[in-house]
């Protein structure tokens, strides 16, 4: 297959590089040979460095840099000479007494810098891989039925996001990719957003990002109830080989959800239950109501990509091995 550029002895930058999904980003940038210019918040912190330092490759092609997503020209730097960017960086923050501050400014503005960056960087820039979220998809008004599909044709509004569990990230999710789309088009930047949806799987980092400690953890940990919602879930290692081979395909364009199944938590619950009948589930619901439309969502674009979606079973047993091994969950 042809690609927009080949591994071997080419610089691309990961932005946010510690975090769960570019982790996995940047480990497989490393396997297929690429130069990796990573940006992390706080190089004295080991939390944030060791585990991207450990990586086979790492040595002699992963440089780190630390950058501020508030600091206009953080990543001028880091950017230059990069055939492609990937922007990962946003603060993964499900609840906020100060949303706007904490999380909608940095999500928003950051990427904002970043693409500037790109713009001072020149025809070096190749390609932009924006990571979004279903968040930044779903919400918008439209009622997700059985029967619903949803596509890369969705976009999530504000009014949509307001008064929903997480708010503030699925609002920070929605403006910034709107942010991204229009500078994009205004200034002639070749992007592609992905749109994961929940994300589970091994973590690589020491420390546990919100998804899996706010989903899965509150799940084996001594929950009573279980939330009333569906949702799409996919495996880590899809979503970053998606953000590379959206990267490299030259045909890739626009957004790419990423969802291998959506699920109620009825059935998340269901599942681990079989995988480990130790557990400690909960039995209910949080509510008396009927429980959330388990919706569907298209894969037609992703498979475009190649991706072959890891089962969820698959993800929920890695996620809870992980956990046991790395946090010592009990389970």
């Amino acid at each position: 297959m042809e690609k927009v550029m080949n591994g071997e002895e080419k610089r691309v930058c990961v932005t946010g590089a510690s975090g769960f999904i570019a982790s996995w980003i940047v480990k497989l940038l490393l396997q297929r040979g690429y130069q990796v210019n990573a940006t992390v918040r706080n190089l004295n912190d080991p939390t944030q460095k060791e585990h991207l330092l450990a990586m086979d490759g790492a040595e002699k092609r992963l440089h780190l840099f630390e950058a501020d997503l508030l600091e206009e020209g953080s990543f001028d730097s880091v950017i230059r000479g990069c055939g492609g960017v990937f922007h990962t960086a946003t603060p993964l923050i499900l609840f906020s007494t100060n949303p706007e501050e904490e999380v909608i400014e940095p999500a928003v503005k950051g990427t904002l810098n970043a693409l500037s960056s790109c713009v001072k960087a020149g025809s070096s820039v190749k390609r932009v891989i924006f990571t979004s979220s279903t968040a930044a998809v779903v919400h918008n008004g439209r009622p997700l039925t059985n029967e619903t599909v949803v596509d890369e044709t969705w976009f999530s509004s504000p009014a949509g996001c307001r008064g929903r569990k997480g708010e503030c990230y699925s609002l920070s999710k929605t403006l910034a990719e709107d942010a991204a789309w229009k500078f994009a088009k205004e200034n002639g930047i070749n992007l592609i957003s992905v749109n994961p949806a929940g994300v589970i799987g091994p973590l690589l980092q020491p420390t546990i990002n919100a998804t899996t400690f706010y989903y899965i953890i509150n799940l084996i940990n001594g929950s009573e109830t279980y939330p009333n919602s569906s949702f799409g879930w996919v495996h880590v290692k899809d979503v970053a080989e998606a953000h590379i081979r959206a990267f490299e395909i030259p045909s890739a364009n626009g957004r790419y959800i990423l969802s291998e199944t959506v699920a109620h938590f009825s059935e998340i619950v269901k599942i681990l239950h079989e995988l480990y009948p130790s557990l400690k589930l909960p039995e209910k619901c949080e509510d008396d109501q009927p429980l959330a439309a388990s919706y569907k969502i298209s894969q037609y674009k992703a498979k475009t990509l190649g991706i072959e979606f890891i089962p969820l079973q698959i993800a929920l047993k890695e996620t809870v091995a992980c956990l046991k091994e790395k946090f010592n969950i009990s389970v």
